[in-house]
Formats: structure tokens, C-alpha cells, sequence
């Protein structure tokens, strides 16, 4: 409205009709701005009575539950009485409650089924003669329960028949009783015998459990983890050299190459050695020269990172190291005691064959663990913040995969329609003459 009331007459512009519309607009847009607060304000006033209402009522109940304790706080003894009352009600009510149960003979327990447990059929029985009361119990049993069933049911069937008796008729006999006695002791020394070889088994387990540990916890309150990471560096160079260097052959038909492949996994660094070296060099020279270098190398790197980022990361390395083998070690173990019991159609004993082949496991995992070890201290590096920070802005610009609670995917943006690649040489027939001249049939040349 500005600019049209600032143009000239030239611009084919009519300045009044402008005007009108911008104080038309003005007017309707205050007729809608009092309109708004006409409706707004009963609102408005119905909320502040509601809040009012609301603030009253939580003074009222508040008041309420103060005087309530302030009365039980001043009059405790009130309600002691009170309580005493209601426990001598209770009590008068379940002596005469008691006295009608004795009078009738005391509790009787009825069982549908004997427990192939012997203990448990005593708890069930002792519940009819608390502290000296009478009580009595009685069983009823069939010869299609599991305990009768399993042990001597058919015994007791073919007797039966014998005797003529008739299906439902009851049997009261000590020798119902005695072969239900012996069925629960067979039962009670298989699961005995099951409990003992378990714990057997967890045994070996805990031996191991205890070493590793017991490792961890020296890991743990430990501040300085170095003398252990450079004994490991001295037992890999030995390994190393024992692996490739042997007195009895020349030091010229050693595998160099794959010396040094072998110490760059170990301490991230190719150790190359001149032929001079190599021609007056032994095996002892060969381990000594490695754990020489390989601990000048650790000393750069720790000047590097500086002692204390150095300390931090030993003691990182080891602790995630320590629980990444352990776990797979568990899992090892869990495989091997599934399929150990099969080492008795063999005439072995399956836990002697689980606690030899758990030691070496174990062994196995241990010397892994050094390995692991000296590996990522000489190759974990440490970023520095601003390398984290723009690593983690990739990260969060990447579009994520969406994955549904039910387990589907999402749906995927849509993707470009793939470029469709045409030939615009004439399609031979599989029966035409093979287009390289050999004189065959296409289908049997590069046709086939």
C-alpha cells in the first residue's frame, strides 16, 4: 500500500482506491482482534476458577492428612488400645476355631499322588500334626502315576490279575507302600547322582573362573600395566624367533620374508635385517634383536602418547581384551559339555575327557590373550577430539536404516530407476552360423 501511495499518476496506479482497501483492511483486522478477546475472555476466566477450585482442594486435603498424624502422634497409646482389642478378637475367634478342629479329630491330609521326592511327602504330612496336635493322613495313589508307572506298575498289574481283583477296587498293603518306597529311593539317587556330576562339571569351571578373574582384578586396581605388557612383548619375540630361526639350518635358508610379516602383526612394524646381519646371526641373536626393537618402538610410541594417555590405554587393552576371550571361551565350554557325555561309548570317562580338553582350551585362550595383547598396543592409536567430533558428524548426517518393532524394515526412499543398457548390434539366432568365423552353430560355439 506504501508503494502504490507513493507512485505517480504515470505508474496507471489509483492512489484513493489503494487507500480504501489498506483502511478496509485495517478496519476488519481490528473487528477480528476484538473479536478474539470477547471469546478468549470466558475462557480465560475459566481457567483461573478452575485453578482456584483446584488449590482449594489440595489445601483442604492436605489440611485433612496433617491433623491425622498430628493426632496419631499425639495420642499413640489411642491406638495401641486399639489394636490390642482387635488382636483379642482374632485370637478368641481362631482358639474356638481350633478347638471345633481338635474336637473333629485334628487336620486331615488328603494326597492325590506320592512325590517322588520322600521329603516332600513328609512336609505334606507334617502339616497334620503341628507343635503336638493330632492329625492324620492318606495317600491315594494309581497305577497310572508317573512313580507307579516307571518303577514296578507292572509288577503290582500282573499281582492284581492274579489276585482277581477288580478295576477301582482299593489296596491297602505293605507292599504298595514298599514299592513306592523303593521307586522314590531310585529316584532320589538318580537325581542325587545327576546333582554331583553337575557339580563336578562346574568345578572345572570355577577352577577357571577363579584364574581369569583373579587376573582381572590385578588388572583392575593396578595403576601401571607396563612391566606386564613388556613381558608379553618379550615372550612373543621368543615365539617368534622359535617359530622361524632354528640353529640346525643356515641363517641364510630362514624364512625372512615371512619373519617380517610375522612382526609386523605382532608389533605393527616390518623388522628388516641387512645381509650382513643375517650371515653371523643364531637364533638367541634373532630374539634378542626383536625384543630390542620392538621395545625401542613401544618407548616411541609412548613418548608419543605420553605416559599417563600410554598407562590408560594398557589397562584398556587388557580389560576389553580379557572379556572378549572369556566370553568366547564360556561359549567353547558350553559346546564341548553338550557333546562330552558321547566320549562314554568310547570307554572313556566324559569328565576326565572335559576336564583335559576344558586345560587346553584354556591354555589356548590364555596365550590368545597375550597375543591379542601385545597386537593392540602397538597398533591402537588415539584421535585426537577434533577427529571424533567430525567422525561423529559423518555419522549423524549418514542416513540411518529405520527397522520396525515387528522386525520389517521401513520403507526406503525411493531409488533411481536403473539405467537401461541397450545392443544395437543384430541379435544372432541360436541355430545361425557363430558370428567368429568358426563355421558352427552359435548355440554350439560362444553361444552354449
Amino acid at each position: 500500500v506504501a508503494k502504490a501511495l507513493r507512485r505517480t499518476s504515470a505508474d496507471e496506479v489509483d492512489a484513493e482506491a489503494a487507500r480504501t482497501a489498506y483502511e478496509e483492511a485495517d478496519r476488519a483486522f481490528r473487528d477480528a482482534e476484538t473479536s478474539y478477546q470477547e471469546h478468549h475472555k470466558p475462557f480465560e476466566e475459566a481457567r483461573v476458577q478452575a485453578q482456584e477450585e483446584y488449590e482449594a482442594s489440595r489445601r483442604k486435603i492436605a489440611s485433612a492428612v496433617e491433623q491425622v498424624r498430628e493426632e496419631m502422634e499425639k495420642a499413640p497409646q489411642e491406638f495401641q488400645e486399639r489394636y490390642d482389642v482387635i488382636l483379642a478378637d482374632y485370637q478368641s475367634l481362631c482358639e474356638g476355631e481350633r478347638v471345633k478342629v481338635l474336637d473333629a479329630g485334628g487336620l486331615h491330609i488328603i494326597g492325590t499322588e506320592r512325590h517322588e521326592s520322600r521329603r516332600i511327602d513328609n512336609q505334606l504330612r507334617g502339616r497334620a500334626g503341628r507343635q503336638g496336635d493330632p492329625g492324620s493322613s492318606r495317600f491315594y495313589l494309581c497305577l497310572e502315576d508317573d512313580l507307579l508307572r516307571i518303577f514296578g506298575a507292572e509288577r503290582i498289574q500282573g499281582l492284581m490279575e492274579r489276585m482277581g481283583m477288580e478295576e477301582g477296587e482299593p489296596i491297602e498293603h505293605r507292599l504298595i507302600t514298599r514299592a513306592v518306597a523303593n521307586a522314590q529311593s531310585k529316584v532320589e539317587g538318580r537325581n542325587f547322582d545327576m546333582r554331583k556330576h553337575l557339580l563336578e562339571y562346574d568345578d572345572v569351571m570355577n577352577q577357571q573362573r577363579e584364574v581369569v578373574y583373579g587376573r582381572r582384578r590385578e588388572i583392575l586396581s593396578s595403576s601401571n600395566l607396563k612391566n606386564d605388557i613388556l613381558e608379553m612383548v618379550e615372550q612373543a619375540a621368543e615365539a617368534i624367533a622359535q617359530q622361524f630361526a632354528v640353529d640346525e639350518t643356515p641363517a641364510d635358508e630362514w624364512d625372512w620374508a615371512a619373519l617380517g610379516d610375522a612382526t609386523f602383526k605382532a608389533f605393527n612394524q616390518r623388522m628388516e635385517f641387512d645381509e650382513e646381519e643375517r650371515a653371523s646371526m643364531t637364533a638367541a641373536d634373532l630374539a634378542a634383536q626383536l625384543h630390542e626393537r620392538a621395545l625401542a618402538h613401544y618407548q616411541a610410541r609412548e613418548d608419543n602418547f605420553t605416559p599417563p594417555v600410554m598407562r590408560q590405554l594398557e589397562k584398556f587393552v587388557m580389560l576389553q581384551t580379557l572379556d572378549a576371550l572369556w566370553k568366547d571361551h564360556l561359549l567353547s565350554m558350553d559346546h564341548l559339555k553338550e557333546g562330552i557325555g558321547l566320549r562314554g561309548y568310547g570307554q572313556k570317562n566324559p569328565l576326565q575327557e572335559y576336564k583335559k580338553e576344558g586345560f587346553t582350551l584354556f591354555e589356548v585362550t590364555m596365550a590368545q590373550f597375550q597375543n591379542d595383547v601385545v597386537e593392540k598396543a602397538f597398533a591402537v592409536q588415539v584421535a585426537a577430539q577434533t577427529d571424533v567430533q567430525r567422525i561423529e558428524e559423518q555419522r549423524r548426517q549418514e542416513p540411518q536404516q529405520m527397522v520396525m518393532s515387528g522386525g520389517g524394515q521401513a520403507a526406503q526412499p525411493a531409488r533411481r530407476a536403473p539405467k537401461t543398457v541397450r545392443n544395437d548390434q543384430e541379435k544372432v539366432g541360436r541355430n545361425d552360423p557363430c558370428p567368429c568365423g568358426s563355421g558352427k552353430k552359435y548355440k554350439k560355439c560362444h553361444g552354449s
